[in-house]
């Protein structure tokens, strides 16, 4: 079930990170997900460190696992968060 590659909007949709791969694909479409070297990359794999903003939350983490399918119990393990940031908490914080 493991694979080397997995499309960015997919990976995320089985990592469970985003619900629904449509609003991935558009997360991902608005330049609001980035690989750590600065590339807009559409192929994620393993040792990756993606920068995500959306839901009012930034996050910082690395790809540990990419697979085709995972338990929901189990997807939290395709990935490690390095930094998370409220951005709402933030701005309250002003």
């Amino acid at each position: 079930n493991e694979v080397k590659f997995l499309r960015l909007d997919k990976y995320l949709k089985v990592s469970r990170l985003i619900k629904r791969r449509t609003v991935a694909k558009e997360v991902s479409d608005a330049g609001r997900i980035t690989l750590k070297e600065g590339l807009q990359g559409t192929d994620i794999k393993v040792g990756d460190i993606l920068s995500l903003s959306f839901g009012g939350r930034q996050l910082e983490l690395e790809v540990l696992e990419v697979c085709e399918t995972k338990r929901a119990e189990e997807a939290c393990n395709m990935y490690k968060i390095i930094k998370e940031v409220n951005l709402r908490q933030e701005r309250e914080d002003w």
